[in-house]
């Protein structure tokens, strides 16, 4: 790939055929496999290679989730299905599962190590979630990072690290993508005859995130602006982390059966608790939401949680221990203080079975999507769906580009040249709001309150913005309005359903109410958003 200077005082990059954005576990595993299709293939990241809610050191680890052989296939899809409330899309749910076995067998033929359960029978291990034990693996970074990075070096696949998306560039379907090089401070504007995106989920547009804080729901926007659909982003996963004794840490919700916590004193509150322990994420679906409930309750500082552990830990339990203390050096098994933190997100962009994005040339997979998942998703699967679907989006990408190669030029991206001197303080304000509004509890005061914020800061990013030469703040700008879009489509979507149903709680409507039991769908019509409801079966 060559670059030659172009009249916005950047570059156009030639000799591509398909351009992934996004370098996490969905966007290495596509890169590699459209290279391995024969395509010439570019992975550009706002990060280092390895890098997003993947490789987020606050997690422990990454745990591989798939069906316990054929037979078990069925049974996962319909767990999947009646986890996710009735809005996760069936036909993705069943490409998802049926790939997980390929994967899990890829990655081993790559040479990535995959850890197995000393005592599998545990009932930690079944997903959070689950109602049964599945085929488990834990998946080691650095054993990843290794394997895979031999292998898209030997398929020479271009690394662009450091490098941020702005805009997709489009010449008769999406043809290539204008990226800034955080390192020369140039823009540059990159051809190819597809694009990927995969570049995670919504978790940075919230103050307390147990992600890396560049993942904000930017590619979502302008997929979105480019004609794509966002579907179940009000779904967002909310965790217990931690803020003593070391902060932005996950807690391993296991412990919760052996826990007291501050505040929570409901008659039932053991059995709460246990049934708590049984899934990491928060769910109004379950009464154990009262947990949740309580902790949010005891405000910024936290709740204090204290142990009354076993002699002979769970091997989950002890696993997690260890790490931490190799990890940071102090012990999280005494007494911890927790609060809620934005974590995966199970909506994003709407794909189809074979990852596009209804938008020519355009596809996307891993976290960045939605459809595969629904209210609720099973412990384990987020892996998977990065595995299966990147390499689903990589042959994809690539059998397009052969028959449609780049026709960019330099003038096809349309981007304003402008920047805000206060796009900083808007994104702090932005966090603040959502995370205010839009975290566990969210009201139609809250939400209505949150939606009008972020179009006054929408508008104060725009009115403060000027003509500029200084790419750096051209893109900080321009990833600030792309947050902003995003933060307005998960607003405007948690107001469209009026009732309380998986990783989304109205305390107007705390039941759920089965005339929503469908999918919100978010479109932009070229001035704003629009939303819509529909059936899986109609949009085939």
């Amino acid at each position: 790939m060559t670059f030659a200077t172009c009249d916005n005082g950047g570059d156009v990059a030639d000799g591509l055929d398909v351009l992934v954005i996004g370098a996490g576990i969905a966007g290495t595993t596509a890169a590699l496999a459209a290279a391995e299709r024969g395509a010439r293939v570019a992975l550009a990241s706002a990060g280092t290679t390895f890098s997003g809610s993947s490789f987020f050191p606050g997690t422990w680890g990454l745990g591989l989730v798939g069906p316990d052989g054929p037979a078990d296939e069925d049974d996962l899809v319909r767990t999947i299905c009646e986890v996710g409330r009735g809005v996760a899309a069936p036909r993705l749910a069943r490409v998802l599962v049926e790939g997980i076995g390929p994967a899990v067998d890829a990655l081993e033929r790559r040479g990535v190590t995959l850890m197995r359960a000393a005592h599998a029978d545990e009932p930690d291990f079944i997903p959070c979630f689950d109602h049964k034990r599945r085929s488990w693996h834990g998946l080691g970074r650095q054993s990843y990072r290794e394997a895979m990075g031999t292998r898209l070096e030997k398929a020479g696949v271009t690394p662009l690290p450091h490098h941020d998306l702005l805009d997709l560039v489009e010449c008769d379907g999406v043809r290539g993508a204008l990226l800034y090089d955080r390192a020369s401070r140039r823009p540059h504007v990159v051809g190819a005859g597809a694009v990927v995106l995969a570049t995670g989920g919504f978790g940075g547009l919230f103050e307390r995130t147990l992600t890396t804080p560049d993942v904000t729901g930017t590619a979502q926007a302008v997929a979105l602006m480019h004609g794509a659909r966002l579907v179940n982003v009000e779904f967002v996963q909310i965790m217990a982390g931690l803020l003593s004794p070391v902060p932005d840490v996950i807690f391993n919700e296991r412990t919760f059966r052996f826990a007291r916590v501050e505040g929570f004193c409901a008659d039932d509150a053991a059995a709460l608790l246990a049934s708590r322990a049984a899934h990491g994420p928060f769910t109004a679906s379950l009464p154990d939401r009262a947990v949740d409930l309580a902790i949010v309750a005891a405000g910024k500082t936290g709740a204090q949680v204290t142990y009354q552990l076993p002699g002979v830990l769970p091997e989950f339990m002890r696993t997690y221990f260890d790490w931490f203390g190799r990890a940071y050096g102090a012990n999280s098994a005494e007494s911890v203080r927790i609060t809620p933190y934005a974590h995966a997100s199970n909506g994003g962009i709407l794909i189809d079975e074979h990852a596009s994005c209804g938008v020519p040339g355009l596809f996307a997979c891993g976290e960045v999507t939605g459809g595969m998942h629904g209210a609720d998703r099973l412990g384990g699967l987020s892996s998977a769906n990065g595995l299966v679907f990147g390499d689903i989006a990589g042959r994809s990408a690539a059998d397009w580009a052969a028959q449609h190669p780049s026709c960019v030029s330099p003038t096809d991206a349309a981007l304003r040249p402008l920047a805000s001197p206060l796009a900083s303080g808007v994104m702090r304000d932005l966090r603040h709001v959502m995370s205010e509004r839009c975290l566990v509890v969210r009201t139609e005061k809250g939400l209505a309150a949150a939606a009008a914020t972020v179009s006054a800061l929408g508008e104060k990013a725009e009115r403060s913005s000027a003509p500029c030469d200084d790419w750096r703040a051209i893109a900080s700008t321009a990833r600030t309005r792309q947050a902003l879009v995003s933060a307005d489509a998960m607003v405007t979507a948690m107001r469209a359903r009026t009732e309380s149903r998986g990783a989304h709680y109205c305390a107007d409507f705390p039941d759920e109410d089965p005339a929503q039991a469908l999918p919100v769908a978010i479109s932009w019509d070229g001035d704003s958003l629009r939303t819509a409801r529909f059936a899986w079966d109609a949009i085939s």
